[in-house]
């Protein structure tokens, strides 16, 4: 008998800047949080409620509609031992699971070099946004980064196919010589190469791909799209990834405003993410994991946050046993690390849960030791 089952795949989407855990999984239950946010607080009647302590920040009513519906889990307390304060250092840190030292090799690249070990596929894994994600990046490993999947190609504006073919052939004799004249030389190469395979087969996507859900004109909800497109058209990608706009959640001032507009162009991504993989009954295979570098300091400075620690984390997805995971941190003064929130769940839980449960791997030298599963799969 022949198995339909499809392979898992796997979307991260990272809050870039270090979103406000606070203020987003709001303690409105707890005088202390009101105490410690005189300015940059959420009123609790405007708080989406979970129960009597927590809810939702208000502008992130699709996401809420999600974790009702039981496909969204929300990962309380999110961090590591001795938090680091600064971006480069904790992203850094969430990116290769080397709290310790300066990592060489991304998680998922690593992730990737397993499920792909030959290279038989240069679409394995595509980041969506500029640049490439240190978790991505490893020795060997293709990785297609797009900026925008509906002009992304290489020579699309050549009409005739010969034409088409014999520039591409042209690209890639200026590419193959290099390899063998040294390691980053060969990987140059290699990549370069990759990405004309990679870019010619993704610019059919869009067209392979009709939906009802009609996105946010943002960054986000653009990527999140592209991702979907990408998904549907077939290509065997196993890992996604997308960043919210550079920094765009680090809030040190002006933070109402900036965290309201954030909140609603991520949570209607998210839920619109959701629901068009639904629409094309595509979600049972997809898993999304959202998370940010850090959280913020649990005093507000009267604008905004300054950098902190023990954020949270969001798993959605058809096979996510939603709910609440882990305990909220504790806003007693005894309990605060220097004003910040103390983590209560490490990130490579998060990760060996994922890798373990839904993508069938070794979590061990992927996220470098053992640590225990949360049961949100």
């Amino acid at each position: 008998m022949t198995s339909t089952k499809k392979e898992p795949v796997l979307v991260v989407l990272q809050l870039a800047g270090g979103n406000d855990a606070l203020n987003t999984i709001v303690p409105y239950g707890n005088p202390k949080y009101y105490d410690n946010r005189p300015n940059v607080m959420i009123s609790q009647d405007q708080v989406l409620p979970i129960n009597d302590e927590i809810g939702f920040n208000p502008n992130m009513g699709p996401m809420k509609r999600l974790f009702d519906e039981g496909h969204l889990a929300v990962i309380q307390g999110v961090g590591y031992p001795s938090g680091s304060r600064s971006h480069f250092r904790s992203m850094d840190i969430w990116h290769t699971c080397e709290p310790n030292k300066v990592g060489d090799e991304g998680w998922l690249g690593r992730v990737v070099r397993e499920l792909d070990p030959t290279q038989e596929n240069v679409l394995t894994a595509v980041n969506f946004g500029r640049g490439l994600p240190r978790a991505l990046v490893a020795p060997g490993v293709p990785v297609a980064s797009v900026g925008n999947l509906e002009t992304y190609g290489v020579l699309t504006g050549i009409d005739d196919v010969d034409q088409r073919l014999k520039a591409l052939d042209v690209f890639s004799k200026v590419y193959s010589p290099m390899i063998g004249q040294g390691p980053v030389l060969d990987y140059l190469a290699h990549t370069g190469l990759d990405a004309l395979k990679g870019a010619d087969i993704l610019s059919a996507a869009p067209e392979m791909y009709s939906s009802t859900v009609e996105y946010g004109g943002d960054d986000v909800g653009q990527y999140m799209r592209n991702i979907v497109q990408t998904h549907l058209a077939g290509f065997g990608s196993r890992v996604f990834y997308t960043t919210a706009p550079y920094n765009s959640f680090d809030t040190h001032a002006g933070q109402l405003a900036n965290h309201t507009r954030l909140w609603s162009e991520t949570s209607r991504a998210v839920a619109d993410f959701y629901d068009d993989l639904e629409e094309h009954n595509a979600g049972e295979d997809v898993m999304l994991l959202v998370f940010t570098e850090f959280g913020r300091r649990v005093h507000d400075n009267g604008a905004g946050t300054d950098h902190g620690a023990g954020g949270h984390a969001f798993i959605i997805g058809k096979n996510v046993k939603g709910g609440l995971y882990g305990e909220y941190p504790s806003l007693d003064d005894d309990k605060l690390d220097e004003g910040d929130l103390q983590f209560n769940t490490d990130f490579r839980s998060l990760y060996t849960t994922i890798l373990e449960k839904w993508m069938g791997l070794d979590a061990k030298p992927i996220v470098n030791g053992a640590f225990e599963h949360i049961d949100f799969i």
